[in-house]
Order: C-alpha cells, then sequence, then structure tokens
C-alpha cells in the first residue's frame, strides 16, 4: 500500500484533452465522490495529483490490491513499547484532516472495502469504525477519488452497479497524437521530431490490443523509452526495454513488434 500524505509543492504537469478539470473542481466544490474510468498509463494518477497540488490539498494515494482489506483503509489496533494503540489508515487519516484519498485501480481490492466506502459516498458523508466506536462526519474539503481499468474487468472483479451509482463518473484514454506528443516530450525531455515516432509506434500497437495483446503500450511507456533515448540510450535498447519487453513475453508477438518499430523507423 503507497501513501503519500503531502501536498506537491509545485503542481504536476498534466495536458488537459476536455473539461476534465472543471468537472474534478465542480465534484470537490460540491464534496462528491468521482470516479475515473480509463486504461493503463493514461494519466489517471498524474491527473488527480494535479488537481489536489491546484487545489493546495494534501492527497492520501492507495495503490489497491488483492489483499488490500476494509482494515487497511480504515485503520487497525498495533502493538507499540508494550501497549496496544489505535493508528488511523489512509482513509481515516483524510477524512479526518479534510484532504483527497485516492483509491486507485479500487476493483482489486477486496469486496469489503466498498461496504466501509459507501457510508462516504452518499449523503451521510460518515466513516463508520467499528474497532473504536467512532463515527467520523467528513468535512468540506474531503474528497474520494477512485480509479479503475474498465479493460480488466471480469466476473470476479467489477464495481457493482450499487457502487458505480455513488460516484460522478469520467472516461479517460490516450490523448491525441499531437498532445501526447507534447506530454511525452515535457516528460522526457526528448525533442518533440524524435518524440513524433514514439507516439506513432504507440498508435500502431493500440490497434493490436485485443488481438496480440492485453492491452496497448502506455504514454508512461513512452516517456520512459523518450526519457532512455533522451539520456544517450539507442532506439532499438530503449524501446526493447521500454516497450517489448513490458508488453509481452510471448517471443512471437515481441518479433512482431520489433518488425513494427523496423518498419516504424525505417
Amino acid at each position: 500500500m503507497t501513501l503519500h500524505a503531502l501536498p506537491t509543492p509545485s503542481v504536476p504537469f498534466y495536458h488537459a484533452t476536455g473539461r476534465e478539470c472543471e468537472l474534478f473542481e465542480a465534484a470537490y466544490d460540491h464534496g462528491l465522490p468521482l470516479l475515473l474510468k480509463g486504461p493503463t498509463g493514461c494519466g489517471k494518477t498524474r491527473f488527480v495529483e494535479h488537481m489536489a497540488a491546484k487545489l493546495g490539498k494534501p492527497i492520501y494515494t492507495v495503490a489497491c490490491h488483492d489483499d488490500l482489506s476494509a482494515a487497511d483503509l480504515v485503520g487497525r489496533y498495533l502493538l507499540k513499547g508494550g501497549q496496544t494503540e489505535w493508528v488511523d489508515g489512509p482513509l481515516t487519516r483524510a477524512v479526518r484532516e479534510g484532504a483527497i484519498c485516492y483509491l486507485d485501480e479500487v476493483v482489486e481490492a477486496r469486496k469489503d472495502v466498498t461496504v466501509v466506502l459507501h457510508p462516504l459516498t452518499d449523503t451521510r458523508r460518515t466513516l463508520m469504525i467499528d474497532r473504536t466506536g467512532e463515527e467520523l462526519h467528513a468535512p468540506k474539503g474531503f474528497m474520494l477519488v477512485a480509479s479503475y481499468n474498465p479493460g480488466y474487468q471480469n466476473v470476479l472483479k467489477r464495481l457493482k452497479p450499487s457502487t458505480r451509482q455513488r460516484f460522478l463518473s469520467m472516461s479517460f484514454d490516450f490523448p491525441d497524437p499531437e498532445v501526447e506528443i507534447n506530454v511525452v516530450s515535457h516528460e522526457s525531455g526528448l525533442e518533440t521530431g524524435r518524440v513524433a515516432p514514439l507516439v506513432r509506434l504507440a498508435g500502431y500497437i493500440r490497434a493490436l490490443s485485443g488481438m496480440d495483446l492485453e492491452e496497448g503500450v502506455s504514454t508512461r511507456l513512452l516517456t520512459y523509452a523518450a526519457t532512455l533515448m533522451a539520456g544517450g540510450m539507442g532506439v532499438d535498447q530503449a524501446l526493447e526495454v521500454a516497450v517489448i519487453e513490458p508488453l509481452t513475453d510471448e517471443p512471437d508477438v515481441q518479433i512482431a513488434l520489433r518488425d513494427l518499430i523496423s518498419t516504424v523507423y525505417g
């Protein structure tokens, strides 16, 4: 579980592609929970970090996983110095402080997590701590944001309608090529002329998604490759470690990707 509780000193770079910043602020102003949907590495987490810094709010980020339980979010009694003390979890801290709590890939968490979230995502805006008997009322300024990748949903991991309909929701996708070129260039320091073929390659690979690959290459991986190239690494090696190897373990698919890279880069 990853926690971040301090305000970002500067606003992280984020290139808006629509009215998402305006919608986030509206949700924040009205105390409404927000759900972000989109593929891995398309900018959901960066968007939340950008908005938290823009609003001057502390943010608790939780990377959800199969073993994440309600107790991990709310808190538990721990043994300290021979005595048992209650220690707040990240969700409880965010409620007490009026901060933003961001649950990344919320569908990965255990089912008991949604039971804790429901009272926070309606007019009650309360968090029940059964172990201590507390009932916390979320102050103005507290915001719950969650994200998930619909492409990974299956029968066992799916947000129930009763949970989804407690959130405002926005869909994210990979940006248009011109925007993605500027984003990758800004993040990596690689000039736009050298980033353009990377983005063109990404478009071809994403067109294969759902056939030979589970998902297309993310903007994050393009940035990794561009960062290595800006540091002096050759194109072939940078793409091997930042694109081909992360995307697949299948030798045949790796060969196909190398052929595609050769076509794009001549």
